[in-house]
């Protein structure tokens, strides 16, 4: 493929960025971490339906720090522009990279299009057809715990979904260091409502979320090849795992509980050390002792985990809380931005 884009990375002093789904949660949560530092500069906005309209009126804590005009889509007004986010529903980011590739310096695309390593996998998990297969191996995946390096150079970035980064960020160390097997891994994660987008469903109405807890998809969801993949490529083995997604009344945030049985009778000290050594200079990653909390995580992209061994079972637990917005959407993003440009991993990041 012919890049024409000529990129300055690091040498740029502000970069020109463009939003491609700007009215929906992570597309708002993008715009308010892009918008408190003048190294960036967000020039195009976009949402189909609410085209014309002023950005602050969709988002009003924006009103007055970003006086953009949401725009419809429009290829050739992000040519030449040095990073797009796309924060559209998945099947959207399919039909605009490759009209993008080579005209902008790097794609970050928060949603689930270029995750999977085939087509079939995603349309059986996706229930839709796949139309740009040829992405599927150009697209780098973007969790910066586990590919920084080639996330630097990457021209088109996978964000990872929110479910995978807790669930990937409590296994990692576990599965490089050998400690559990690769089958029957068990992961149970709870959402707020945020992570299933602005919808006007009647499943995601007050009444049927509030004082509720409701498990979903069992068995088919579209992150459990996600993790699995991952997991196996880091385990250069084959991974089972069970994950089941429960929907709590609570806007952002997940809570991920991960069982697996280890390889070996360790004690909980062993454990922790081998996490805390794995973590030890990540910047996003807390790892303790105590069991790790969802306020602790809301409106900022850490990862809070903790590991221990149940005496009962001999197995493996990790706890790993983050806030589905930040470090599961927007946050991951920017960390990505970061990289990819020569910038402080954490800047705009808290």
């Amino acid at each position: 493929m012919l890049h024409i884009y000529a990129s300055t990375m690091n040498t740029k002093t502000t970069l020109r960025l463009a939003v491609i789904g700007a009215s929906g949660y992570s597309g708002g949560e993008l715009l308010r971490l892009l918008a408190s530092d003048p190294g960036v500069r967000v020039e195009v906005a976009t949402a189909h339906a609410q085209a014309g309209r002023a950005l602050g009126e969709v988002h009003p804590f924006l009103a007055r720090r970003l006086p953009l005009t949401l725009t419809a889509y429009d290829p050739r007004a992000v040519e030449g522009l040095d990073c797009v986010f796309i924060a559209l529903p998945s099947g959207e980011a399919m039909r605009i990279v490759p009209e993008l590739l080579g005209k902008v310096g790097c794609i970050i695309d928060l949603g689930g299009d270029l995750r999977l390593p085939t087509a079939a996998m995603y349309e059986q998990y996706y229930r839709k057809l796949h139309t740009a297969p040829q992405l599927l191996g150009e697209a780098v995946y973007g969790l910066p715990e586990l590919n920084r390096e080639r996330i630097r150079t990457a021209k088109l970035i996978a964000n990872p979904g929110c479910y995978p980064t807790s669930a990937l960020l409590a296994l990692l160390p576990a599965v490089k260091a050998g400690l559990i097997h690769p089958r029957g891994i068990v992961v149970n994660a709870l959402s707020g409502v945020s992570g299933a987008g602005k919808s006007s469903a009647v499943e995601m109405s007050f009444a049927e979320i509030n004082e509720n807890v409701r498990a979903y998809r069992i068995g088919d969801h579209q992150h459990t090849p996600e993790i699995a993949t991952v997991l196996e490529q880091v385990a250069g083995a084959p991974v089972t795992l069970s994950f089941v997604p429960h929907l709590i009344p609570v806007t952002r945030g997940i809570h991920t509980t991960v069982q697996a049985d280890l390889t070996v009778p360790v004690s909980a000290a062993d454990v922790r050390n081998v996490y805390a050594e794995h973590w030890r200079n990540e910047p996003f990653v807390r790892f303790g002792e105590h069991i790790p909390e969802l306020r602790s995580v809301q409106h900022t992209n850490y990862c809070d985990c903790a590991a221990f061994v149940d005496p009962h079972t001999g197995k493996l637990v990790v706890i790993s809380v983050i806030d589905n917005l930040v470090k599961g959407a927007a946050g991951q993003a920017v960390q990505n931005m970061n990289l990819v440009f020569g910038r402080p991993e954490h800047a705009l990041l808290s």
